[in-house]
């Protein structure tokens, strides 16, 4: 596939998202302009194969080249070595520093799938992971990841989640987890205050909660019409949905609820949230901070880095360096980039 057709299919999978219009997509990585993948993987492989890796080199060329980019370095690095730059990395480079790196020259969807993988797999299911990916992205990226798991495992991904999960938590995941939220930019206005209704009766206003309620409205409405269902619902009950829901809802099912209500209203205000909560909480995540700071690289990262200053006063990039360290440490910096850069 050529550079040009690669970078727009590329472009595609990261724009094509209902919670951002294209003007919109603000991503810290850019593609290199005069970009040449085979000086780049000559550079790769000279700091690979020299005595003891030059890890300088690495972080530089791949945090600054867009991922349609390290894909054709990729190719350059097998042609002239007969190794693959995965295999080389894995080799020369190791633990988290390791699995950003590997991480950096994997396509997205083929990234997004691998860690579905790992969330499913072994004792234990981690939820959160999940929660994540099927509430921030969008059908065109769910998809892409379905058919990922498919042509890694040769099995349906439904399939698979359906034995790792159960009752409303699994109803509301199998329905993302098609794809198929409306994706009109319209708003209806007497639809937005009929689920407003429908969602107020549902809970606050019976003895008991109807979760499918929640589940439908929550699941299938387009994004636009789903804000203008938080207006209306607000005015109705004098409580946001959100709160509504922590009130009515409970495990599972209410993380996942409160998850897609939150990326309703701004999926870079819900990452920067999960980014804050996993370098305050009780010790720091890497892969977390791997997969949110990977995956929206090209998206929404400088949207994420302004959430996250105006919702905890701090900045994400001095936040990344007081809380990680070492070669990771600083292809996290890299790749975040300082504010206002």
């Amino acid at each position: 596939m050529s550079y040009i057709l690669y970078s727009r299919l590329n472009r595609f999978i990261y724009q094509h998202n209902p919670c951002f219009t294209k003007s919109t997509v603000r991503g810290t990585i850019k593609e290199k302009p005069g970009f040449n993948p085979s000086e780049d993987a000559a550079a790769l492989r000279k700091a690979i194969e020299g005595i003891g890796t030059t890890e300088k080199t690495l972080i530089d060329v791949l945090t600054q080249r867009s991922n349609a980019q390290r894909q054709l370095i990729c190719k350059a690095y097998q042609d002239a070595t007969g190794r693959t730059l995965c295999d080389a990395l894995e080799g020369d480079t190791n633990g988290h520093f390791e699995d950003i790196l590997v991480a950096l020259i994997t396509p997205p969807a083929k990234f997004d799938c691998q860690e579905f993988i790992q969330a499913i797999k072994g004792a234990g299911t981690t939820e959160s992971i999940l929660i994540e990916l099927f509430a921030s992205r969008s059908n065109h990226q769910i998809k892409a990841i379905c058919d990922a798991y498919l042509a890694e495992t040769g099995r349906a991904l439904i399939h698979d989640l359906k034995s790792e999960v159960s009752g409303d938590f699994e109803k509301t995941l199998l329905i993302l987890a098609e794809g198929k939220r409306d994706e009109s930019t319209n708003v209806d206005m007497a639809k937005a205050k009929e689920d407003a209704k429908i969602l107020y009766e549902a809970g606050e206003k019976t003895w008991g909660t109807d979760e499918s309620k929640f589940i439908d409205i929550l699941c299938h409405r387009s994004v636009p019409q789903l804000r203008q269902t938080l207006v209306e619902y607000k005015s109705l009950s004098g409580k946001t949905l959100q709160e509504s829901i922590e009130r009515e809802v409970s495990g599972r099912l209410e993380e996942i609820l409160v998850a897609i209500v939150k990326c309703v209203k701004s999926v870079p205000a819900y990452l920067a949230e999960r980014l804050y909560k996993n370098m305050k909480g009780a010790g720091t995540t890497e892969s977390t901070l791997t997969r949110i700071i990977v995956s929206r690289s090209e998206v929404d990262l400088q949207d994420i880095k302004a959430e996250y200053k105006k919702l905890f006063g701090t900045s994400l990039y001095s936040d990344i360096e007081s809380e990680t360290s070492g070669d990771f440490c600083q292809t996290l910096l890299k790749i975040c980039g300082e504010d206002g850069k």
